[in-house]
């Protein structure tokens, strides 16, 4: 069972599972990968009882998954299928989802990633401003991902680089 876009309550905490890609996704990967999700997240259950899921793929490079806990929670076994199907989109269209070591950014309104170290080598160095807003992957609440997932430098993870 989904949850569509317009029955998403904001006032919900659904549990959010964020998958960043490391680079834009093309309109042709984007469209099939929707497609792939939808046909997934229709049937998607915990011990055989639907999940009430949904996702969004955000700044065309984030792929966000909403699933509403309070009506069914999602298991081990149901997780491990959400990784399966995550892993194949993976591997076919190369887009580094299960890569943690890298940094994601804003700078002048275009989306940036790079890998870890070398986003905390230009934040020491000065050669990337302040001025960028961060995006924060750790957010596993819907409450939370809408207001603190890109946040501004200084109130960010990164702001602890020294």
């Amino acid at each position: 069972m989904k949850i569509e876009e317009s029955n998403i309550v904001e006032t919900n905490d659904y549990r959010v599972i964020i998958y960043p890609a490391s680079r834009p996704l093309e309109t042709k990967e984007a469209k099939v990968i929707t497609e792939k999700l939808y046909d997934f997240l229709a049937t998607w259950a915990a011990h055989g009882k639907p999940l009430s899921s949904s996702f969004k793929i955000e700044k065309n490079q984030f792929i966000v998954i909403c699933v509403d806990e309070e009506k069914e929670m999602a298991s081990g076994c149901s997780i491990d299928a959400l990784g399966k199907i995550m892993r194949e989109i993976d591997e076919e269209y190369q887009l580094g989802l299960f890569d943690r070591m890298k940094a994601s950014y804003v700078e002048n309104g275009v989306v940036k990633t790079l890998k870890l170290l070398d986003f905390k080598s230009k934040i020491r160095s000065g050669e990337l401003s302040k001025d960028i807003q961060v995006f924060d992957f750790s957010k596993n609440t819907y409450l939370d991902f809408l207001s603190h997932f890109l946040l501004p430098f200084e109130k960010s993870w990164a702001a602890s680089i020294k």
